[in-house]
């Protein structure tokens, strides 16, 4: 990565050369201007208005408009000789814990790069101590013309810094809350909480820019001459009436979203083979077995009842026999 900046961090009495590099890039889609009617392009060329004629980069300086309307020229060697010490250097000047820090204060990120071999210890040292405090570094440091103030944590093995906006530069969030009064009940509260668990959480590497994937397969489209493919229709929701009922609807349809997907799971290999020692069939099968040899003792129950029937329809004739001797 290409540094945009090298100075050096300095922590108390220790220096620590470093290198600035970007730590994030954008990934959006540029358009050029371009003239309607033949697809011209639109460009903006740099007149002097003293002179009326169109000046070279090479003639551009920087210049300070003051209020009499006159201009002061400022070159790179007025900047870089600034009487501060943080012109070439991100001065540390306290540790705090990392939730002091306000989200809205956050800007630009970047990554600080060891500068050389020497640079590798004291960086190292800052790093380790970073992470054994839990705490975040806060600098000061100037940058494009102008001090910035920063903040300075660990990401894996690397220094990275966020410029963070002065206080004074984030605005109070007046006349942005409704200024009608509302109340909310348990139950709504309720059914806020059962839609959060139900969406649940997600892995925010799985998330995409769809709309950038959109608008790629709209550019080439027109760049082959095909027709570029039509938004699908959109059903508005309309205006929420009842509260209640979307919170309730809105609950019921993210249920069943989880269930379609736990339905689909099942469906993949390694699911169903991990599923199949949980099957009860063998011991179904061994009861069963058991169950017959247990029927098999009411045949000997049966022959010795026919057995006995046997003798018992036997005997009357032996009693028969007498009676009629007697008459």
């Amino acid at each position: 990565m290409r540094s945009i900046w090298n100075g050096a961090i300095s922590f108390g009495l220790v220096s620590i050369p470093i290198k600035l590099v970007n730590a994030t890039e954008s990934h959006s889609i540029s358009f050029r201007q371009i003239h309607t009617e033949d697809g011209g392009r639109i460009r903006y060329r740099k007149f002097c208005d003293l002179e009326d004629r169109e000046v070279s980069a090479a003639e551009i300086g920087k210049g300070y408009e003051d209020a009499d309307g006159s201009i002061v020229a400022i070159t790179d060697d007025d900047l870089a000789s600034l009487p501060l010490p943080t012109a070439k250097t991100i001065e540390i000047v306290a540790f705090v814990p990392a939730d002091r820090i306000d989200p809205l204060q956050m800007d630009a990120a970047y990554y600080l790069a060891a500068g050389g071999a020497a640079a590798a210890k004291p960086y190292t040292l800052l790093r380790e101590a970073l992470k054994r405090s839990n705490k975040v570094a806060i600098a000061k440091y100037a940058l494009r013309g102008r001090e910035r103030l920063g903040m300075l944590r660990v990401v894996e093995d690397a220094i990275a810094m966020h410029a963070l906006l002065w206080p004074d530069e984030v605005r109070a969030p007046e006349g942005v809350a409704p200024e009608t009064d509302v109340t909310v009940n348990d139950k709504e509260l309720d059914l806020a909480d059962a839609l959060m668990n139900t969406l649940g959480e997600v892995e925010l590497t799985d998330l995409h820019d769809e709309y950038r994937e959109a608008l790629e397969e709209v550019l080439a489209a027109k760049a082959t001459g095909d027709t570029p493919p039509s938004l699908p229709e959109h059903t508005g929701a309309g205006k929420v009436l009842d509260l209640m009922a979307a919170l309730e609807k809105s609950v019921k349809d993210a249920k069943e979203t989880r269930t379609e997907e736990a339905e689909v799971k099942p469906l993949h290999p390694q699911k169903k083979t991990a599923r199949t020692p949980k099957t009860p069939e063998p011991k179904k099968s061994t009861s069963t077995k058991r169950t017959t040899k247990k029927a098999t003792p009411p045949k000997k129950s049966t022959a010795s009842t026919k057995k006995t029937t046997a003798k018992k329809t036997a005997t009357p004739p032996k009693k028969t026999t007498p009676r009629r001797k007697s008459a």
